[in-house]
This record gives C-alpha cells, sequence and structure tokens, in this order.
C-alpha cells in the first residue's frame, strides 16, 4: 500500500497522539503518499498541545506548537486507512462505537516487537522525563509501523 490516511488517536489529541503524528511526519522512510493526522477520543477543538510535548518535540527539532485537537469521528473513521489507538481502552472504545472499522485499528506498541502490544501511558501532568520516555516509545514503534504500511497493513 503506498497512500492513504493514517490517524492517531489518544484521550485528549494534546499529549500522545500529537506526537505520533509529528514524528511520523518526520521519519524517512514514510512513502510521501500518506497523509497522517491526529484526534482524540474525548478531546474538544483547539487545545494546543502540552507544553511539555511542545519541548520533548522539539528536542528533535520538530515543531508542535500550532497543533490544534480535534475530536475523533464518523468522518474519520470512514477516511482512515489505519487507526492507531494509544491504549487497549481505547482499542475497546473504537470496537464499542466503531464496530465495523475494527479491521482498521492497531495498538501503537504493537509495532514495536520489544513491548509485546503495552499501552502506552498517558503522560498529562507528568515531567517532561516522563514525556521524553513517551515520545521515545513512540519512535521504537515507527519503523515496524511503517513497514506495515509498506506490506499493505490498514
Amino acid at each position: 500500500m503506498s497512500g492513504g490516511l493514517i490517524v492517531f488517536v489518544c484521550t485528549g489529541n494534546v499529549c500522545r497522539s500529537p506526537m505520533a503524528e509529528y514524528l511520523l511526519r518526520a521519519y524517512p522512510g514514510l512513502d510521501a503518499g500518506w497523509d497522517v493526522c491526529s484526534a482524540g477520543l474525548a478531546a474538544t477543538f483547539g487545545v494546543p498541545a502540552s507544553h511539555e510535548a511542545v519541548d520533548v518535540m522539539r528536542e528533535k527539532e520538530i515543531d508542535i506548537s500550532l497543533h490544534s485537537s480535534r475530536p475523533f469521528g464518523a468522518e474519520l473513521v470512514k477516511a482512515a486507512s489505519i487507526v492507531v489507538v494509544m491504549t487497549r481502552d481505547h482499542m475497546n472504545m473504537m470496537e464499542l462505537f466503531y464496530p465495523d472499522a475494527v479491521h482498521k485499528v492497531r495498538l501503537i506498541k504493537s509495532f514495536d516487537p520489544q513491548a509485546r502490544g503495552e499501552d502506552l501511558r498517558d503522560p498529562i501532568g507528568m515531567s517532561h522525563d516522563v514525556y521524553r520516555g513517551i515520545r521515545n516509545e513512540i519512535e521504537r514503534a515507527l519503523p515496524g509501523l511503517v513497514a506495515s504500511l509498506e506490506n499493505g497493513v490498514g
């Protein structure tokens, strides 16, 4: 598969999913045919990324300061080639609210062979070190995600 829409989903769309979105956009192995966005299952429109997320992404020379949250909904489900969630709870919510799209949903850490499909915890309200760790966990999943996209997963 050489293109489509990848949607990263977390709870509020201010920490994990925007970091994942921008890290994947900057990933050198991603085919140019892929569009990437993020949303939150409990998000509202227009909330900026957390200061900690902005700071730890800036360490990678990636600017997410203009990120603006948005809720995940039916239009993104329909448009998405793959929906990448952060936790099993997110996965369960997808199964409940979007049962016809379950085949599109993947847990982010399932792409990291060392993570064994664990949850990517929510860093909201935590220290920069915790955010840095979450960013690094996302980065470890990207090679597997990109390889899966190249092999037609999604």
